[in-house]
């Protein structure tokens, strides 16, 4: 059984959240998300909470239920409080700046790379190393805090590179010195 999709979503003061057939309208302080689910998902909302329902146990309708009601809770949380990933730039000389809504790196190419942010995520810096992705759509926060750390990510040998700021990179050893040749 799942026990994620029975957990009802609640709703906090200030979202409006509409269903129409399978799609999902949520609309709070900081904007408005809308989805379409699964068809055979039933959402409804109930006393301040949305509650998803399954039409069988089968396994393909348990796996859908525990997604859509994470979903769900994704959207509401995402207007009314937002997602954030930090990022963190090591290694030296290593940097990033902003030029109008866009940053520029500076990783130890020959060239800087430029970031433009998509529609509804946010890109600021609280230092020069330091990253932050804001936005309602935790998916679309994560793609491109993923995106911005493929341009650089973080090496074994020296660390340098760019990471998660809760990410921990294990380290290796450098070459080991051959002794006797």
């Amino acid at each position: 059984m799942s026990r994620v999709g029975k957990k009802p979503v609640q709703i906090p003061d200030g979202v409006e959240v509409k269903v129409d057939g399978s799609t999902l309208s949520v609309k709070g302080p900081r904007g408005e998300l809308q989805r379409t689910f699964d068809s055979e998902m039933s959402l409804e909302v109930q006393d301040a909470a949305l509650v998803v329902r399954r039409p069988t146990d089968q396994s393909r309708h348990r796996a859908l239920h525990g997604l859509t009601r994470s979903l769900a809770a994704n959207m509401v949380e995402g207007v009314s409080k937002g997602f954030e990933r930090t990022l963190e730039i090591h290694g030296v000389g290593y940097k990033a700046e902003a030029r109008g809504k866009e940053l520029v790196f500076h990783v130890g190419y020959s060239h800087p790379v430029e970031v433009k942010p998509p529609e509804g995520i946010e890109l600021s810096l609280e230092s020069p190393t330091l990253v932050h992705v804001r936005g309602i759509d935790k998916q679309a926060v994560g793609q491109v805090a993923a995106e911005i750390r493929a341009i650089r990510p973080p090496e074994p040998y020296k660390g340098k590179g760019i990471r998660y700021r809760d990410e921990y990179v294990r380290r290796k050893a450098g070459k080991a010195t051959v002794g006797g040749l």
